[in-house]
């Protein structure tokens, strides 16, 4: 496998053969931190290459000379299976090239300016390895997850007086590791899957999710939204919330943003991905500002995604764990929990490994695709909304080519949000990342695509997200999700939003992330690639999954309760992004907590 993975490493990233087996090596070692279906898929995809290399040139890919090598896979992309093969490989090969290309030793936090210096210093948290955890023990409180909402809802159980445990299958990680080890290395560790999750579908999406202390807060981009009241009328109105109407929800909000040490994000440090969107929307007219995020340290090494060198972003691993520590609680880490034990209708405890811990209350807090599946390991799933109404927040990412320099990679990772189109359900974020891990794919075969990434310091990329409707639906394995085409109608309307963003910043062309038609010289060129797009050709990614064992009034429908207690079972609550009601239409960091606050203190009192 790995000599066929060289051979396409070589053709598809424009190298020679020896440079080609040097990613290969790179993808097959971060490989082993994805899931079998995955690594199967690379070999297949690998093996595919060979077989249309044998069909249209005549022999192996590997003994082709370069140009016979771009030409077949050229000839491939222009053909709907062969292009769905190709750019399969795409993705995780520019990952690995980027580790390649990429210092052993991390070079003190990577490629973002600020990195260096050891900034805010590791809190006190009570931590445990599961190894070491007694085989049979007893708490009051058991809490499922340590991320968002886990410790938002382990803070307030342990200062009611309650013991309690917090089961966390991620280990701890420090601000020194995220100095000192490379991004994708960082990257694979910190990400369920290694950062492989898929939601399988027509396109397919990438579902990555954190796995550590701190859960998804440590790898998330930082930005804090309030929950508009938009949302919260129609989780109020609607599914029957009581917690969510704003007058109650405001000042869960508000303790949330304490919490969190939520502000403005500064402009010293913003980069100039994120000047050019404020320009951009400043020349237009648009409703533009610098994000609210919980990164009041920030240095700007555009390091959130795979941890950040400086405990800069305050995730809840610097904040709500250390509070719940203080107050008592416990985390124990390598701990994924097989089940939850129910007798005579009510919980009595957890199984994780051949651990039994006791408890008449369990807290479910592992996240919008992991908590119903713990659900339908536990024999708790029979509820007929269990798993389904998942909504994601599809992304899509547009780039601009502009004459002076931009090295998007310098600043704050996600620094600011345009909100113009932000009422039709399309929220812009100027996002950029370390090279290699970032959502927007450059075009081209060989050595185009060796070119693009030579002037990627010339590329700004902006993002969207845009309010889905509920169509996913998280199985016992699998996740399979349908994009509604009124959302297919807004992810179109994004990329022209974007488009007409990077031209009034000054773009010289846009880089549309269409296979059909990636370049754009002007508006009416970048309509016409859009509204002739395939939407099933996108690249999309969505990094909140949200509302598959959702809180409603409706027993029917919803298997938890408004206060957030599961249905059909006594002692069992949900306090994480599975509980939303519906998308959140913004990052769903503060709702979810602010939730997560609103349930824990609930089950306090139960």
């Amino acid at each position: 496998m790995t000599e066929r993975l060289a051979a396409a490493a070589a053709t598809l990233l424009g190298l020679d053969l020896d440079e080609g087996r040097r990613v290969a090596g790179e993808l097959t070692h971060l490989a082993a931190a994805f899931p079998r279906p995955v690594r199967l898929g690379l070999g297949a995809a690998g093996g595919g290459l060979d077989v249309a290399a044998r069909l249209l040139a005549g022999g192996a890919l590997a003994r082709l000379d370069q140009p016979t090598r771009e030409a077949v896979c050229t000839t491939l992309a222009h053909r709907s299976g062969g292009r769905a093969l190709v750019e399969a490989l795409k993705v995780p090969l520019l990952l690995a090239a980027a580790a390649a290309a990429s210092p052993d030793d991390g070079a003190d936090g990577g490629p973002g300016h600020g990195s260096g210096g050891t900034g805010a210093p590791e809190p006190e948290l009570s931590c445990v390895a599961a190894a070491d955890w007694p085989h049979r023990s007893r708490t009051d409180a058991v809490v499922i997850g340590s991320g968002a909402g886990g410790a938002m809802a382990a803070r307030e159980l342990a200062r009611a007086g309650l013991s309690v445990v917090v089961l966390e299958e991620g280990r701890r990680f420090t601000a020194a590791e995220f100095r000192h080890r490379r991004p994708v290395d960082r990257f694979v560790d910190l990400y369920r899957d290694g950062g492989a999750t898929v939601a399988l579908g027509n396109p397919p999406v990438l579902l990555p999710g954190g796995r550590g202390v701190g859960g998804t807060t440590l790898v998330n981009s930082g930005t804090c939204y309030r929950t508009p009241d938009r949302v919260l009328h129609r989780w109020r109105d609607v599914h029957g919330v009581a917690l969510a109407d704003p007058e109650a929800f405001g000042p869960l909000l508000d303790e949330v943003e304490r919490t969190l040490r939520v502000a403005p994000q500064p402009v010293d440090v913003l980069g100039r991905n994120g000047e050019l969107a404020l320009a951009g929307a400043a020349a237009l007219g648009w409703r533009a500002a610098p994000l609210r995020r919980n990164a009041p340290g920030c240095a700007g090494s555009c390091q959130c995604a795979v941890g950040c060198p400086r405990n800069a972003k305050n995730g809840v691993h610097l904040n709500a764990l250390p509070q719940a520590c203080a107050a008592g609680a416990v985390v124990v880490t390598g701990a994924r929990v097989d089940r939850v034990v129910t007798a005579r209708g009510r919980a009595v405890g957890v199984r994780f490994g051949r651990r039994l811990l006791a408890a008449p209350l369990i807290v479910l807090a592992a996240g919008a695709i992991e908590t119903p599946r713990l659900l339908f390991r536990s024999g708790l799933g029979r509820h007929p909304g269990t798993g389904r109404g998942l909504a994601v927040h599809p992304t899509v990412s547009v780039a601009g080519r502009f004459a002076e320099p931009v090295v998007a990679w310098r600043g704050v990772l996600q620094s600011v949000g345009v909100e113009e189109l932000h009422d039709d359900g399309v929220l812009i974020e100027a996002t950029a990342g370390p090279p290699g891990l970032v959502s927007f794919v450059p075009p081209g075969i060989g050595r185009a695509l060796r070119a693009e990434l030579a002037g990627a310091d010339r590329l700004a990329t902006i993002g969207a997200m845009i309010a889905d409707q509920p169509g996913g639906r998280v199985g016992a394995r699998l996740v399979r999700y349908r994009l509604a085409r009124t959302d297919a109608d807004r992810l179109r309307l994004a990329i022209v939003a974007i488009g007409r963003l990077l031209f009034a910043a000054g773009a010289q062309e846009v880089l549309t992330g269409l296979p059909h038609r990636p370049y754009a010289r002007d508006l009416a060129g970048l309509r016409e690639a859009v509204a002739t797009a395939d939407v099933r050709q996108l690249h999309l990614a969505a990094f909140h999954p949200t509302g598959s064992v959702a809180l409603g009034a409706d027993p029917q429908r919803a298997p938890v309760g408004p206060d957030g207690r599961l249905r059909g079972v006594d002692g069992v609550w949900v306090a994480d992004a599975s509980a939303l009601p519906s998308c959140p239409e913004v990052n769903p960091q503060l709702s979810i907590m602010a939730v997560a606050l609103a349930v824990g203190r609930a089950a306090a009192a139960s």
